[in-house]
């Protein structure tokens, strides 16, 4: 059985499917439906039910849906219906007003669970962070809610929008401004020893040296982006947060000598700055105000340009060793495996080394200066970079896991077979075709054979089976654009590009002589995401 749990026949009436919920038909016909043929892409058909039932349907996806709202899939009952329903011996009217309430539900329902392509976006591109690296947040990102014409993505965002410096947009998320803060007040407690002529005044200079270090840090993160730009690499976004910066590289180096040069220049620029602000400081008196702010921006650039040396994922030295080891070994995988491993050990020791060496004035505090909270703070300080630290490197593991099993994912292998179907046929004779065929999924063509919409599997599981003969396929189908139609030959990152680029449920696929040749389920595409995920490397 491939990743999309389907084997290509059509199953007896009374097994049950292993990886899928079926849809709730009744069950297939007594006779056992033909095989599909070899060239067409690999099906399942469920059937559930009593053997006297003749509408069976295809097998759909797993989707989320209330409890109170959701056929009963299991065993041999019929789907839970409203409670005034209408008999099968009642009036024409009542069973016509029927049929609409329950087209109206299925769309409703097909409207409801929000499932799209998986976007995986932030799950394979590159991060570059100042001071501390973490990758972005994985799992499904938001997608279209079904039944949902399709749209093109948004544009990422991550705070206030600050410009586009190289055609790259800078948000400052709304954690700088807690830091800012939190320098401000420090760095004004230390003005107050060396400048206490200043006042209240020295809060404002404080807040000017919390600005000019970040502006230090864009720079840094600036320098990832043009390295990254020259090796024609996109770059999404640049965000400045609480521990520091990030530039978002949407894609992986293709040799280690680039890596190595995308992941150097951010700490080369950073020291360029100390050196810099190390001249600038010539000229000027060492007690006055500017020589306090060139002083602190040169010793901060300096710890910026140290910490990211540091050896290990997620931090740009991590990523150096990554080169190193990628270009040595020749697999980029194992520089991976190497440096997040240098890169957990690194926590640890930040965990237990940074409050040591604070306490014992290794930082510029002596033991007599260092007071209670002094010591919780270190500890605090050290258990939020270690954890940082930590699940960048754990972060890093899985991205490279995950673009060593992208090519395996391939349209071909996930695609289901599809049945042809015009606009005005009941869904009860559709989901009998479907099943005959063993197919899992419908295609709306009109009279020439075109193919016009999809059918969605939310719908067809939102309209109750005694109702489905009176139900036309085109009132629970999504109208087809350009980019729902997937070439059958994409594969691995350009299938999930393609996907992200119309959010959709399914998407019909075709072979390069624009044939039909299936129908691909988003959430077919998920479940081999993260059945690949899962898998050791």
């Amino acid at each position: 059985m491939d990743v999309s749990g389907a084997s290509g026949q059509p199953r007896s009436g009374d097994d049950q499917p292993t990886d899928h919920p079926a849809v709730p038909t009744p069950p297939p016909p007594a006779a056992e439906a033909p095989a599909p043929t070899e060239d067409g892409p690999d099906t399942d058909t469920a059937a559930t039910g009593t053997p006297d039932s003749n509408t069976p349907g295809p097998e759909a996806a797993r989707t989320e849906e209330p409890e109170d709202e959701t056929p009963d899939t299991t065993g041999t009952t019929a789907p839970k219906t409203e409670p005034h329903e209408t008999g099968a011996d009642e009036a024409g009217a009542d069973q016509a007003e029927a049929d609409r309430a329950g087209a109206d539900k299925a769309e409703a329902d097909g409207a409801k669970t929000p499932e799209g392509a998986p976007d995986t976006a932030a799950d394979t591109h590159e991060t570059h962070r100042t001071l501390a690296h973490t990758e972005p947040p994985t799992g499904p990102a938001p997608g279209m809610a079904k039944g949902e014409p399709p749209r093109p993505p948004k544009e990422p965002g991550g705070g206030i929008l600050m410009g586009r410096p190289f055609g790259v947009p800078v948000y400052v998320a709304p954690s700088w401004f807690l830091v800012a803060a939190l320098i401000t007040w420090v760095f004004g407690g230390q003005l107050d020893r060396v400048l206490p002529e200043l006042g209240a005044a020295r809060y404002l200079v404080s807040l000017f040296f919390a600005v000019a270090f970040y502006a230090s840090v864009l720079v840094h993160e600036l320098a990832h982006t043009v390295a990254a730009i020259r090796f024609k690499l996109p770059v999404r976004r640049i965000q400045l947060q609480f521990f520091g910066g990030v530039s978002e590289i949407e894609k992986e180096a293709e040799t280690p000598g680039r890596e190595f040069v995308l992941a150097f220049v951010g700490p080369l620029l950073s020291l360029v700055l100390a050196g810099l602000f190390y001249l600038a400081m010539k000229p000027v008196q060492p007690g006055t105000v500017p020589g306090v702010l060139l002083a602190g921006l040169m010793v901060s650039n300096l710890i910026v340009a140290a910490f990211n040396l540091l050896p290990g994922l997620p931090l740009d030295g991590g990523r150096m060793l990554r080169a190193v080891v990628w270009k040595i070994t020749g697999k980029p995988m194992s520089g991976t495996v190497a440096a997040a491993w240098v890169g957990r050990a690194l926590a640890v020791a930040v965990l237990v080394g940074l409050p040591l060496l604070n306490s014992s004035g290794g930082l510029g505090g002596g033991t007599e200066e260092s007071g209670g909270m002094d010591t919780v703070t270190d500890a605090l300080l050290a258990a939020i970079l270690a954890a940082i630290i930590w699940t960048g490197a754990g972060n890093s593991l899985r991205m490279a896991r995950l673009r060593e099993h992208l090519p395996e994912l391939r349209a071909r292998t996930l695609t289901r077979r599809a049945v042809p179907v015009e606009t005005d046929t009941p869904l009860s004779e559709a989901l009998r075709r479907a099943n005959a065929a063993g197919a899992r999924a419908l295609v709306v063509v009109d009279a020439d054979g075109h193919p016009l919409s999809l059918v969605r599997e939310s719908a067809i599981v939102g309209v109750p089976e005694h109702r489905r003969p009176w139900v036309p396929v085109s009132g629970l189908a999504q109208d087809l654009t350009d980019d729902m139609r997937v070439s059958a030959e994409l594969s691995g990152e350009e299938l999930l590009d393609a996907l992200r680029a119309a959010p959709a449920t399914e998407y019909l696929v075709v072979e390069n002589t624009g044939e039909i040749y299936g129908v691909l389920s988003a959430a077919d595409v998920e479940r081999a995401f993260v059945k690949a995920m899962a898998r050791p490397s």
